[in-house]
């Protein structure tokens, strides 16, 4: 039975096998493409599910918005979202995302001729907990068993550095469809240390195409034509045509769009260098999180052996004029963004498959021949919520962001009242200590025996390789544990609920 790798993006996907753990090869989909849009169709059957991933999807977005979801990689975590079908069914991401990843498993089986029952499923590296725990539970619902939710930019540096069998320090710039990654790390003899990481969840070729509408809405008024803002059939058009002038506009400096309405025939003209001015801030915001990382982790451009740009939004010329701007270097794609960090995920599944297991340090000693050492960090700093001086709640971090995992760390909090009969323990994620800007991961009240207050109470975090997060809470003047957790994750899935998904999941055709 084989084992692959998948890059789940926000507007494509991709999936790999390596055979040897050194190399690998893209497997095409049933269209012979090697990338799938990240697309659903539901169409109305007035019964059962039948579903079509990819291409076919894609394509019926614009005659049919409503029966389509695109862009579900934003929703993973979101346990507020649910898209309801034509035919009446509720869909979460998880269950979504879950449909792409049988569709890939599908042809993946077809390209290979065997069963495909294990994954390694890539993620940015900045995902969350909820995501990263959403991501996992989307490839279980697929019938995969997820070896590791990996972060997209070591994937791609594996792909590079095995392939070019360089060593140095390396900076992977990552803008997808969707979302946008930078992580600083070094590569050496087939270990990949990750140094630190940074980006935003919310960043990618989805908001370049906005600009690119929002110039075509503006370019039809001025020839006379008011887009209706509740005509969602001519929106996912005019969001069809975006994409297309996007990526016409990466080789010439003006492209032109098509659009009938009404009987009437009108021709939108975008210059690239319009479009540049329209994604001037979008632009800025990756270079000053750029800037920000090297900045903290007091790095100079001279420090950088090799600079990686992967993702397709990495195609747009400026976003290569402004890393040669900012670099003072020459650039050019080194391996093929779209491809890469499927690619490098495949590389490590393999790795990890001859491992026996998940874990690094099995797959170091057990991956003979082709042993594959990934040191990573936390993309997120945790800590707790507690009462501060003169009664304000502060977020106390305990594990900074960019901690070498996996990871333990202790600090000691005092109780606030004689007698306290039970501590709630918040367990937050984020860098800032303002509650109102971190998200509660969980709530978990645990029963205290009374004693004054200003009674030590210790809080001990464990990161681990998956990034998944464990708690111990100890009473010190006792010396007695009050209770050890893995954090209750409110925004994803319950094990009734992936039980009803599954069988839900397993019941569709998937084309």
């Amino acid at each position: 039975m084989a084992v692959i790798g998948i890059d789940l993006g926000t507007t494509y996907s991709a999936a790999a096998v390596s055979v040897d753990g050194h190399s690998a090869q893209v497997l095409p989909n049933q269209e012979g493409l090697n990338t799938t849009p990240s697309v659903v169709f539901f169409p109305d059957t007035n019964g059962a599910e039948e579903p079509l991933v990819g291409e076919m999807a894609k394509n019926s977005a614009a005659g049919s918005p409503y029966n389509v979801v695109q862009f579900i990689k934003r929703q993973m975590g979101n346990p507020d979202f649910v898209y309801t079908s034509p035919n009446g069914t509720d869909f979460r991401p998880e269950e979504i995302s879950a449909l792409i990843l049988k569709y890939i498993k599908q042809y993946a089986e077809l390209d290979l001729g065997e069963p495909v029952t294990d994954a390694v499923i890539t993620v940015p590296a900045y995902f969350d907990d909820a995501r990263r725990t959403a991501t996992k539970q989307a490839g279980k619902l697929a019938g995969l068993n997820v070896l590791q939710v990996f972060n997209e930019p070591t994937a791609a540096a594996i792909a590079y550095g095995l392939t070019s069998q360089n060593n140095g320090r390396v900076l992977v710039y990552d803008l997808g469809g969707g979302t946008f990654d930078i992580t600083l790390m070094e590569i050496r003899d087939g270990s990949f240390n990750v140094i630190a990481t940074d980006g935003d969840p919310n960043l990618g070729g989805f908001d370049f195409d906005n600009e690119i509408s929002d110039l075509i809405v503006a370019d039809l008024a001025k020839q006379g034509y008011e887009v209706d803002e509740y005509d969602d059939q001519l929106h996912a058009e005019i969001r069809e045509k975006a994409e297309i002038l996007k990526r016409g506009l990466s080789n010439v400096a003006q492209s032109t769009a098509i659009f009938t309405i009404d009987g009437k025939t009108y021709r939108v003209r975008i210059t690239r260098d319009e479009f540049e001015q329209a994604t001037e801030t979008l632009l800025n915001r990756t270079r000053e999180r750029l800037e920000l990382l090297l900045e903290n982790q007091h790095v100079q451009w001279s420090d950088i052996d090799y600079l990686l740009m992967i993702g397709g939004s990495t195609r747009m010329p400026m976003v290569r004029k402004m890393l040669e701007q900012i670099s003072g270097r020459q650039l050019k794609h080194e391996i093929d963004p779209d491809t890469a960090v499927a690619i490098g995920a495949s590389i490590y599944a393999a790795s990890l498959s001859a491992s026996g297991n998940g874990s690094v340090a099995s797959c170091a000693a057990g991956a003979t021949g082709s042993d594959i050492i990934i040191s990573d960090v936390t993309s997120q700093s945790l800590g707790v919520i507690v009462v501060g001086s003169g009664g304000r709640d502060i977020n106390s971090i305990i594990i900074r962001n960019n901690t070498r995992i996996p990871a333990k760390a202790s600090d000691v909090f005092y109780t606030t009242v004689d007698n306290q009969r039970e501590l709630n323990v918040q367990v937050t994620e984020g860098n800032d200590d303002d509650p109102k800007y971190v998200k509660i991961l969980a709530n978990q009240i645990l029963p205290v025996p009374p004693h004054p207050a200003g009674s030590p109470i210790r809080v001990t975090f464990a990161y681990d390789i998956d990034q998944t997060v464990f708690v111990e809470v100890e009473d010190l003047t006792e010396n007695k544990s009050l209770g050890t957790f893995d954090i209750d994750r409110t925004a994803n899935m319950s094990a009734d609920q992936l039980m009803q998904a599954r069988t839900k999941i397993d019941g569709m055709n998937v084309d």
